[in-house]
């Protein structure tokens, strides 16, 4: 992965639940290699549910395509000696850099942590363990609406990134976020404290508002009132609504470039249609 290009362009993949899905999942994949994206991260479910698949479609995406992979891993489930089984297996797949997180407990991202007896609680954790072993870049969440455990507590949250690039993270990754000048705040936090590490913006296409609504509740980023009014009356259409979210997605995107954003990172949620047009928009496709 490439973080020295300006910005640099990726999508996310979630790990699909069936056969027809990940079908599905390899045919938005071939449509959105299009684009050249620099990397793909594939995720895990809640409760580390899809981890298998994930470190399976990881692998195979990596040989397939040839385009760099940031796997997924999270504390999840897993004892410390299975997720150095895990990083072994990424890094013999040709898979060099990956996600730290915490990840979600079964319930959802509201749901009670629980413990694993021999395992790992908190991501810093897991950022130090790969460290440790070696060989891999290694990113992290960033929240510029801030982290639902900070209870809008900013400061907490710069001291946590912090601590985290101290333990050996190279780059981070921010949930999907609405409003410029939120990332621009973060950004702006983390430099005055002296930190280097480079912030790659996540965009959400909106293409589903009851897929929107339930993405945000769950992770906690608000809505602002400037979104939600652009779609006004136009709920039950859903190429509006598509169209509504490209256009919002370019907006953010367009503020975020001329901010020298390091990357673009596109949440897909497995399609390619939203993503394609906004990197089209934008000036950025690679297609030859």
């Amino acid at each position: 992965m490439n973080l020295s290009q300006k910005p640099t362009l990726s999508i996310e993949l979630f790990p699909p639940k069936d056969h027809d899905g990940e079908e599905r999942l390899w045919a938005a994949i071939d449509r959105l290699r299009q684009i050249q994206p620099d990397f793909v991260s594939v995720t895990y479910g809640a409760g580390g549910s899809t981890r298998d698949r994930t470190i399976r479609i990881a692998e195979e995406f990596t040989a397939r395509t040839g385009i760099s992979t940031v796997a997924h891993l999270t504390c999840v489930g897993s004892t410390r000696d299975e997720l150095l089984s895990i990083l072994n297996h990424y890094q013999s797949a040709g898979i060099t850099s990956i996600l730290a997180l915490r990840g979600d407990p079964q319930g959802g991202p509201r749901a009670p942590w629980v413990s694993h007896p021999d395992g790992l609680d908190h991501a810093d954790q897991l950022v130090e363990l790969a460290h440790s072993r070696g060989g891999f870049e290694i990113g992290v969440a960033a929240f510029p609406d801030g982290h639902p455990a900070s209870q809008g507590n900013f400061r907490q949250d710069i001291d946590v990134l912090m601590h985290k690039e101290e333990l050996g993270a190279t780059f981070a990754t921010t949930q999907f976020f609405f409003e410029f000048e939120k990332y621009e705040a973060l950004v702006e936090g983390l430099q005055a404290r002296g930190s280097s590490l480079p912030i790659i913006a996540g965009i959400l296409p909106i293409t589903n508002l009851k897929q929107l609504n339930r993405m945000a509740e769950l992770g906690g980023t608000p809505i602002p009132p400037s979104v939600i009014n652009r779609f006004e009356g136009k709920e039950d259409d859903p190429d509006a609504v598509r169209n509504i979210g490209i256009d919002l997605a370019t907006e953010l995107s367009q503020k975020l470039i001329s901010a020298r954003v390091p990357g673009l990172h596109f949440y897909t949620m497995n399609t390619s249609t939203a993503t394609l047009q906004i990197v089209k928009n934008l000036g950025l496709s690679r297609e030859p």
